[in-house]
C-alpha cells in the first residue's frame, strides 16, 4: 500500500531555507516514506504519536494515519533545533 505524504506549510518553509544537497537528500527520503512508512532507523518518539527519520544532520518529524494511508510530516529541521 503506497502512502500519502503530506507537508505541513511549516515544513514546506523549512524544506524550501535548506540547501540544495541537503534538499534533495530530504525529498528523496520523503519519497521513500511513501512505501515504507517505518523503514530501518526510523525513531517513535517519546510523548506523541510521531516518528522521527534522520537524513544527515537533519531530522524529519512525521504522523502516521495507517487506516486512511497518509503521512503527515510537521517538522524538517537540523538536529539541534527540531526538537524545541
Amino acid at each position: 500500500m503506497a502512502y500519502v505524504v503530506n507537508l505541513k506549510r511549516s515544513a514546506e518553509k523549512e524544506l524550501e531555507r535548506l540547501p540544495v544537497k541537503t534538499h534533495d537528500k530530504i525529498v528523496t527520503s520523503l519519497i521513500s516514506l511513501q512505501h515504507n512508512p517505518r523503514p530501518k532507523g526510523a525513531k517513535k518518539l517519546h510523548g506523541r504519536e510521531a516518528y522521527r527519520i534522520r537524513a544527515g544532520d537533519y531530522r524529519i518529524l512525521y504522523v502516521i494515519d495507517d487506516s486512511g494511508g497518509k503521512i503527515e510530516v510537521f517538522s524538517i529541521a537540523h538536529r539541534r533545533e527540531v526538537y524545541r
